[in-house]
């Protein structure tokens, strides 16, 4: 018997991707067995593989995956899903959720979180797999929803990034725009220094990206927009 739970990653971003196969590897137990970058190559590698567990994201190139998700539950396939995505709409959740995934989860997504929901996973699947029958103790503790894991997970950010601030700097991004460090901080009230801090952080997260751009005498700065 394979004590590995197998897991196909859905996700644009190689980098994010990557972020979360080390994630996995880390807390043990996970094998990831396929890694895809669009809903084509999603769609063909799940039929292959039969994957236990999906980490989806929303945003794909060639589709969404909450059109991945009704392909899952078209064919039947005995797997469950995370969405790990950046749609923060409610329609979104409200189709995730009739869909079925058994975790939703906001980017950037903190080591904490995504680490207690997939524990919260593991352990359901190890009640579930020795469960002789039911008793309605056990039914409830299967469908509520770990709420104290969610809201103690989302105030553990790294050291010198700050919750507010942080907002803050998501907020200028809402719409399609572009910020330097420098522009980024007089529009928050806070440094260049600070913004770049944060600007880099959410980078690093994989929410921005950022390219080069030059100025009116030729220096070059680092621009910022919301990550496509």
């Amino acid at each position: 018997m394979n004590d590995f739970t197998r897991v196909m990653i859905i996700e644009d971003d190689l980098k994010i991707a990557e972020l979360h196969r080390r994630y996995l590897e880390q807390i043990g137990g996970f094998e990831v067995v396929g890694i895809a970058t669009s809903k084509l190559e999603a769609e063909m590698q799940l039929e292959v593989l039969e994957p236990d567990l999906v980490m989806l994201d929303v945003y794909l190139p060639d589709g969404t995956g909450i059109e991945i998700l009704g392909h899952i539950r078209s064919l039947n396939q005995e797997c469950d899903v995370i969405l790990i995505t950046a749609a923060r709409d409610v329609e979104t959740l409200q189709h995730a959720m009739r869909g079925g995934v058994i975790d939703y989860l906001l980017k950037p997504v903190m080591f904490p979180r995504l680490e207690a929901a997939l524990k919260k996973y593991q352990k359901r699947t190890e009640q579930l797999h020795h469960a002789d029958d039911l008793n309605q103790s056990l039914v409830d503790e299967m469908m509520q929803q770990n709420n104290s894991a969610e809201s103690n997970s989302e105030v553990r950010l790294p050291k010198g990034i700050d919750g507010v601030t942080l907002e803050k700097i998501r907020g200028l991004f809402k719409q399609d725009s572009r910020f330097t460090a420098d522009e980024a901080g007089d529009s928050i009230g806070a440094s260049r220094t600070t913004a770049r801090r944060y600007l880099e952080f959410l980078v690093g997260t994989g929410e921005l990206e950022a390219d080069v751009s030059y100025g009116s005498v030729g220096r070059p700065e680092r621009c910022y927009r919301r990550h496509c």
